[in-house]
């Protein structure tokens, strides 16, 4: 298949497959009945087994959404069940999805093609890491050392998923945030966050950059995504939390990364001489890495994956097919089988790629506020989608993020290139209601020959 054509707002390149032809349908507003009860807790596999939590929160939450969520995105997004509004050829929904809330969305455009209790506030689980990210990632150049205090890693959950931090030792920034996004690392995000002056004002700053958002959603106790009485976020926020990380090259590079090496512990050789080795570390992320009962899905780049007893398995995802982007979040599907959040994440990204153009959208993903008022001022320029990390402040030209292919890999071996670049503006006007905030150029998965 010929690659797109350049356009205004990006060039992609695509490899993906001719979709399957679509039966004709009328058109039809669907409304779903409320989600299905949720399985009992199993262990946390990505953030922690659960604090004691408080009723509201932090307890496994009622299987029925409330009545009245928020309508941030459109009144469609507040109602329960599954909101989407079919037109000629388009596919229905697909058929067996269990989980409690779920969001089909347009990564550049901003529109909703479908959802499921979009606002329903519920524990995020390690996706939370999603804001820790896009509100930390600018604070520190990825060349920052620093040499972890017993301070540092204080306060960690009983349970929690740890890259394996040692004490004593120094990591860079860099081997910090490849922690974090890869073995969604507790022991990382605290010594982030003491970077950044302690958890509470981690904690601080998240809550406030996810007003500034308009993640209205979410209430943060926990940089980590550890349960904990009171935090809860939405898929409509995790969402937004993704749409907004990607525009920083840094946060693309991580989020797609598979594999990488992460600093040992020093120990004395045989001759006394201090030496410190790395082991590697693998992304948790089963859609980008692939397991024995799913594959790696075509035209991934992320984002980020979670589970903890009271979240159950979270996810967002970002996909590339054919020109179009977009974003699906997953939370707390009821059937219980292994991979089961990644396997509905994949129904609905096929299902969105089929359906673009064919679907009426049912709401929108929102501008962050400062967009929306550095668009209300003519003349305005868009901030670059870089974070600080990269110590130059431009966004980058080159690809940033590259999985490489182990021997033996049987078909794994893959690269992946997201490069970076700056957000555009639209001609005026076409940037008003439903504001466009393009993603930087793409490039996605080609097999190596």
């Amino acid at each position: 298949m010929p690659a797109p054509k350049k356009t205004a707002r990006r060039t992609l390149l695509v490899t993906s497959a001719s979709l399957a032809s679509l039966a004709s349908l009328a058109s039809v507003t669907l409304t779903a009945p409320a989600a299905v009860a949720a399985p009992s807790p199993s262990p946390s596999t990505s953030s922690s087994a659960s604090a004691s939590a408080s009723a509201s929160a932090s307890k496994s939450p009622s299987a029925t959404p409330p009545a009245n969520m928020s309508t941030v995105g459109g009144a469609r997004l507040g109602q329960p069940g599954a909101q989407v509004t079919l037109s000629n050829g388009a596919p229905v929904l697909p058929k067996d999805l269990t989980a409690r809330s779920w969001i089909v969305a347009d990564a550049e455009s901003g529109e909703v093609l479908a959802a499921q209790n979009a606002h329903w506030r519920l524990p995020p689980a390690s996706t939370l890491k999603m804001l820790f990210a896009d509100t930390l990632l600018p604070r520190f150049p990825r060349t920052t050392a620093h040499k972890v205090v017993p301070s540092d890693l204080a306060g960690i959950g009983s349970g929690s998923s740890m890259v394996g931090i040692k004490e004593n030792e120094t990591y860079t920034v860099h081997d910090l945030w490849l922690g974090v996004f890869l073995r969604s690392g507790n022991d990382a995000v605290h010594v982030l966050s003491a970077m950044n002056g302690g958890v509470a004002n981690t904690v601080k700053e998240m809550n406030e950059h996810a007003e500034e958002l308009q993640a209205l959603d979410t209430h943060v106790v926990s940089p980590d995504g550890y349960d904990a009485s009171g935090q809860v976020s939405s898929a409509y926020d995790l969402t937004l939390f993704a749409r907004s990380g990607l525009q920083k090259a840094d946060f693309r590079e991580y989020c797609s990364t598979v594999r990488a090496k992460f600093p040992g512990e020093t120990k004395k050789n045989k001759k006394g001489k201090s030496t410190r080795g790395t082991f590697e570390i693998q992304n948790t992320n089963r859609l980008l890495t692939g397991d024995y009962d799913i594959s790696q899905y075509q035209g991934i780049a992320g984002v980020k994956n979670g589970n903890t007893t009271n979240a159950g398995a979270t996810f967002t995802g970002v996909a590339e097919r054919n020109g179009k982007v977009l974003l699906v979040t997953v939370m707390n599907p009821e059937k219980n089988d292994h991979n089961e959040v990644y396997k509905e994440t994949a129904a609905l990204f096929d299902w969105g790629f089929q359906a673009a153009g064919k679907v009426t959208p049912v709401g929108e993903l929102v501008a962050p506020k400062s967009a929306a008022q550095a668009d209300a001022q003519p003349g305005a320029n868009p901030s670059p989608g870089q974070a600080g990390g990269t110590g130059n402040g431009k966004a980058s030209a080159t690809p940033v993020a590259t999985a490489a292919a182990g021997n033996g890999s049987g078909g794994m071996g893959i690269a992946l290139a997201i490069t970076g670049g700056l957000l555009v503006l639209l001609p005026a006007g076409a940037y008003v209601v439903n504001r466009r905030w393009p993603l930087p150029d793409l490039v996605r998965r080609r097999s190596r020959s």
